[in-house]
């Protein structure tokens, strides 16, 4: 696969072992612990060679490092857990880069100048504990930060689709690109320093997509490799210390049981990923052992595969951990591998991966895993295309049942003619970017492949029932319905709150946000009865953060929309209404608004729908900004 790192070849298969000669030469280095790929046992070796083998590679490594370790450990200034600020001196430079349709002058962006070589830094430190409004701020840049990545590498996906003669070929890693092109932009975060323990801003629970991903907000700076670690020749005291880890399977000998983990060091392997050598005391399993003496925490993420729509794996990041211990030991292939035992430390929040199999579990068995609480399973009365969960596990209210339930708005036929003639496109099974459909959007498609949204609009104008193209076309998403399964819950907080029991990417279409669409006149006399009314049009625009690109492409415009008349109309939720009515309100939302259109043409009133603005984990709670004014912020007189 070609990429756009200058990274070493990471899959050279390492020389044979003779087991025809009584000493065993030393193996080539191999560093790195990779994804897995299969699984096959290699004909395994003697005990007494192995242990032969370790105990020739202890006494070379204590060699090696005690006269310098007698020197460093001594000054007070090479202590590994010094906090040294480094600052960031590394000039940035642009790079000829492709810009966004509709971008104005944006393409005309280029610079003959090279970035410099990226390097990561010389020193550890470590983040003292942070406030309140300090989390916030920081959870705000990352939040930012992974907006930016979600929408870049869309952008990407599409201008790669649309080339000419591309067609239904395999999606590009556009996941490596926007990566590369946020580092040279200088929008990596915690790259100015090598963090020990928590980052900031990231949260137990939180789940990426990309291992590229993890090395854009700093959780994890190896592409490739399962050990992240400041290297000796970086270390102020020439040793190396590990900082985090990826448990997902590559190795044969891990052993997972959540707050424990076996973790076998890396190194040894083929590139079918075969333990076919012994694995040495060097690089990241010498980080290992050096964090352990140390009394340095590990960051721990764990990846597995997971169904969605984006990529076959998901990462979550499970908290800190302590390696108490670590030997070596004959692997199940017959080869020496180092093992080491971390143990996860107390009074950290829920494990992310341990909530994603509880959620999974909730999705299939949801009785045995919850066994009281639950009070209906079929809150839409089978409306939607899959079931809503109605859950109160704190007191006996059940006030979503006496509302009927309605999967769409009910628009009348007066207002949607008020929209002039409707008109479809000639498109026979799918549109593409020159179509009807596609000029309304500003030349694109707004969805990709997979129904994710590229950027948010004004509005966004799907196909409709004049249009020739068929049901399976790409540009008819919202209008096929709820597709995630969704809880509608008692808090304490809230009173009443919806979260998902499935992992929804940024971008993807959650539901509609349903009622009785009201005139502004009718709107008035309505909530004269004291009756809740939503108003659409005072809903924050989060729309523009989705697909803003100006922070990657220096000199970016954003694109022209035409003018739209004002949104003005009420929604009526008093005895018609979906499970998007008990959706919180947020300042820092993960859900936006996005206006549609498909079934008529009045741009007055649209339909609401809502998408998912960051990628939101299982049991994760849905959260909307009303636009409310602080006087009314913790009174939303909706049904809460």
């Amino acid at each position: 696969m070609n990429t756009p790192f200058s990274f070493p070849d990471l899959n050279l298969t390492p020389r044979a072992t003779s087991s025809s000669i009584a000493v065993m030469s030393l193996p080539p280095k191999l560093h790195v612990k990779e994804e897995p790929i299969d699984d096959h046992t290699p004909p395994p070796l003697t005990p007494s060679d192995i242990y032969a083998e370790y105990y020739s590679l202890c006494e070379r490594v204590a060699s090696a490092l005690a006269k310098p370790n007698n020197d460093l450990l001594s000054k007070p200034d090479s202590n590994p857990l010094a906090i040294v600020a480094v600052p960031d001196e590394t000039p940035r430079y642009p790079l000829s880069v492709q810009t966004p349709p509709g971008s104005g002058d944006n393409r005309a962006l280029s610079s003959s100048r090279l970035p410099p070589k990226f390097q990561r830094p010389q020193e550890l430190a470590r983040v003292a504990s942070l406030g309140r409004e300090d989390h916030r701020h920081h959870r705000a840049i990352l939040k930012r930060t992974r907006t930016i990545y979600d929408s870049l590498r869309l952008h990407l996906v599409a201008e790669e689709m649309r080339r000419p003669g591309v067609g239904r070929r395999r999606k590009p890693r556009a996941d490596i690109k926007a990566s590369t092109l946020m580092r040279e932009r200088g929008l990596w975060l915690n790259q100015d320093k090598h963090v020990v323990g928590s980052i900031p801003g990231v949260e137990i629970g939180d789940m990426f997509l990309y291992r590229l991903e993890l090395c854009v907000v700093g959780l994890h700076g190896q592409p490739q490799a399962g050990i992240d670690y400041l290297t000796a020749h970086r270390s102020s005291n020439g040793e190396p210390i590990a900082t985090s880890i990826i448990v997902s399977g590559g190795y044969e000998d891990d052993e997972d049981t959540g707050d424990v983990l076996v973790y076998s060091g890396h190194g040894g392997q083929d590139k079918l990923h075969r333990q076919c050598q012994h694995q040495r005391l060097e690089s990241g399993n010498l980080a290992m052992e050096r964090s352990m003496h140390y009394g340095i925490e590990v960051r721990v993420i764990r990846g597995f595969k997971y169904d969605n729509a984006v990529s076959s794996k998901v990462y979550v990041y499970d908290g800190l951990y302590r390696i108490v211990e670590y030997w070596f030991d004959v692997g199940k292939s017959g080869f020496g591998v180092f093992k080491f035992k971390l143990v996860r430390i107390e009074g950290q929040g829920e494990m992310g991966s341990r909530r994603m199999k509880f959620a999974q579990a909730l999705r299939t068995k949801p009785l045995v895993v919850r066994p009281n609480g639950y009070i209906t399973f079929n809150l839409s009365s089978s409306k939607e295309n899959v079931p809503v969960y109605l859950y109160n596990d704190i007191d006996f209210d059940r006030e979503p049942e006496k509302y009927d339930y309605i999967a769409k708005s009910a628009i009348t036929s007066l207002i949607s003619a008020h929209g002039g003639a409707n008109r479809g496109c000639d498109c026979k099974y799918s549109c593409g970017n020159d179509c009807f459909c596609a000029r309304r959007n500003g030349g694109e498609i707004p969805y990709d492949d997979d129904g994710t949204l590229l950027r948010g609009k004004p509005v966004v104008f799907e196909c409709g029932v004049l249009c020739a193209c068929g049901p399976s076309c790409q540009n008819r998403v919202t209008q096929k319905g709820l597709s995630k399964r969704l809880e509608v819950f008692r808090s304490r907080e809230t009173g009443w709150g919806v979260r998902t029991l499935d992992f929804v990417h940024a971008g993807m279409f959650i539901c509609e946000y349903a009622g009785v669409v009201l005139t502004k006149d009718q709107g008035e006399i309505v909530s004269m009865n004291g009756d809740p009314l939503v108003y659409p049009g005072r809903f924050t625009e989060k729309w523009r953060i989705l697909g803003d690109l100006s922070q990657v492409y220096p000199e970016y415009v954003q694109p022209s929309y035409p003018s739209l008349p004002p949104v003005d109309f009420a929604m009526d939720v008093s005895k018609l209404r979906n499970v998007a009515s008990y959706i919180s309100h947020s300042r820092e939302p993960n859900v936006m608004a996005q206006f549609v259109l498909h079934d008529h043409s009045n741009l007055m009133f649209p339909r609401v729908m809502l998408f998912a603005l960051e990628n939101i984990s299982p049991l994760t709670e849905l959260s909307l900004d009303y636009g409310l004014d602080d006087k009314l912020e913790e009174q939303l007189a909706i049904c809460n």
